[in-house]
């Protein structure tokens, strides 16, 4: 039987595919992924914790939250500065470097991230790629006709050496043939190295320093979705799922309220069923240019939470990618599409048991 072709308009009206993966597993087995699943999401914008039947943060949270550091931000920075060796030495080499490009559009305009891993990914069009003359490869997501190339240079790969063909090359592609400059946001993280050197490097260049922006407030009567560590799926009338946990937590952190009134033009959702009403709820926002290791030292001391005694039978750690980041995890490519979605979740237990859910949107591979 054929397939039937879907008229264009009707096609405009199909929500666009969006992907959840959910996985379960304890903070402190062994073999637990959960902190490599971070550090592979490199570029974060947002995180949100939500804590119920708390009502103040732990001395050791709040210290968690004010070590988080400063990030970067340099205007008019040529592309070549980021693969002269005298950077990768001082930063790529020595530590993890995270640079990504600032109000650039994906779909749109020419965009740049480094990895900490050493890998510097283009995105650029057509024109563009064909001026560089650098080898790369066509977008996944650029439709029949290719207008988006992805070029990848390892800047730690041992031929990529000051006197080499390869290095002359890339350096003369992107400082005579075709300059490109952007805005970056920078990062950089070293444990034995003063944050201010990223500073220094770039004094020349219009550099800021950011911090990131906190905010907290409490939650009052918040109607909490029943959840059971070992029933992912949940169970009827005994604990909700994880598809029903995400969607609740949607809602609560754009704060959409959830009475369910007919009268509301703008929602009529309402907690899923089994809930229990929380006299309150601690909820903390951060927003910047937030890296996985100090992601990972968050997550640590909300397990470590649970180390006393608390009212929560759970809690919830939700990060949001960039939208016009040109990778979502690992070096896997990322597309805007209509929302540009990348995020995850984790839900804490009492047992220190966790879910962790990834999501995307259309222009995406399948979270790891």
């Amino acid at each position: 039987m054929s397939a039937v072709p879907v008229p264009p308009l009707r096609r405009l009206r199909q929500a666009p595919r969006h992907l959840l993966v959910c996985e379960k597993g304890h903070a402190r087995h062994a073999r637990s992924r959960h902190a490599a699943h971070v550090r592979d999401h490199a570029y974060n914008c947002r995180v949100s914790f939500l804590i119920p039947e708390c009502g103040v943060l732990p001395e050791v949270l709040k210290s968690t939250i004010e070590d988080l550091g400063e990030y970067y931000l340099v205007r008019n920075l040529s592309i070549h500065e980021l693969v002269a060796h005298e950077f990768i030495d001082a930063f790529v080499k020595k530590g993890s470097c995270y640079a990504l490009t600032y109000n650039t559009k994906i779909d749109q305009d020419n965009t740049a991230a480094l990895l900490p891993n050493g890998k510097l990914i283009l995105s650029v069009d057509k024109d563009t790629y064909e001026e560089l003359g650098l080898q790369g490869r066509p977008s996944r997501y650029s439709g029949k006709k290719v207008m988006r190339y992805i070029i990848t240079i390892d800047l730690t790969d041992s031929g990529f050496h000051p006197d080499s063909k390869k290095h002359n090359r890339v350096l003369w592609a992107l400082k005579e043939k075709k300059p490109l400059e952007f805005d970056f946001l920078l990062a950089w993280y070293n444990t034995g190295a003063e944050g201010s050197t990223l500073m220094s490097y770039f004094s020349k260049n219009q550099i800021q320093a950011l911090k990131p922006k906190i905010t907290f407030s409490t939650l009052r009567d918040l109607q909490c979705p029943v959840l059971q560590s070992n029933e992912l799926q949940g169970k009827p009338e005994e604990s909700c799922g994880t598809e029903e946990l995400f969607e609740w937590l949607g809602a609560v952190l754009n704060q959409v309220s959830l009475d369910n009134k007919s009268s509301s033009f703008l929602s009529t959702y309402c907690c899923p069923q089994p809930n229990t009403m929380v006299e309150k709820a601690f909820l903390c926002t951060i927003t910047g240019f937030i890296i996985p290791e100090k992601i990972i030292q968050l997550l640590e001391q909300l397990c470590c939470y649970f180390g006393e005694p608390k009212l929560a039978y759970w809690l919830t750690l939700t990060v949001h990618g960039f939208a016009d980041s040109p990778v979502s995890w690992r070096e896997n490519e990322h597309g805007f599409h209509k929302g540009g979605e990348n995020l995850y979740n984790f839900v804490i237990f009492r047992n220190l048991d966790y879910w962790l859910q990834m999501a995307v949107g259309t222009n995406d591979d399948c979270p790891p």
